[in-house]
C-alpha cells in the first residue's frame, strides 16, 4: 500500500506562532524537511559540527552572518549551504519564511543553548 501526503506549504506556515521555531513538515531519507518564521535577532552564533545545513528562502529577505566574512542579505528563492563546522548566525528585520533541509541529528543551535533553542522532538 502507498500513503500519498501532499503538505501546502502557506497552510503549514500558518501553523507557525513563533518566531526561530522550526518545524518539521517532511522527511526524505536521514533528512528532515523543516519551515521556519525569522524576525530579529535572537538566534546565537552557533556551529553543527558534523552537519550541512541547508537554507531555502520562501518569502523576505535573511541576514547570513557567516563567521569571518561578510554578511549578505538572502532574499526569495536564494540558496545556500553552510558547511558543518562554519559559525554561522541569522537574522531578520521583517518576517521571512524559510525552508531547511538538515540531517536528523542536527541540532538547532548546534551545542550552544539559548532562549530559543528547539530540541528535536519540539520540531516534530
Amino acid at each position: 500500500m502507498q500513503f500519498i501526503q501532499v503538505k501546502n506549504l502557506t497552510q503549514s506556515f500558518e501553523t507557525i506562532t513563533n518566531y526561530f521555531s522550526p518545524k518539521v513538515i517532511a522527511e526524505v531519507n536521514d533528512q528532515y524537511v523543516k519551515i521556519a518564521k525569522i524576525k530579529g535577532e535572537d538566534i546565537p552564533w552557533h556551529n553543527h559540527e558534523n552537519e550541512d545545513e541547508l537554507f531555502y528562502i520562501i518569502e523576505g529577505s535573511l541576514l547570513m552572518e557567516i563567521e569571518n566574512e561578510a554578511p549578505f542579505t538572502m532574499h526569495q528563492n536564494d540558496v545556500f549551504v553552510v558547511k558543518k563546522g562554519v559559525n554561522h548566525r541569522v537574522s531578520a528585520v521583517e518576517e521571512c519564511k524559510i525552508m531547511l533541509i538538515e540531517t536528523k541529528t542536527t541540532l538547532h543551535t548546534g551545542k550552544v543553548q539559548a532562549a530559543v533553542t528547539k530540541s528535536i522532538e519540539e520540531q516534530l
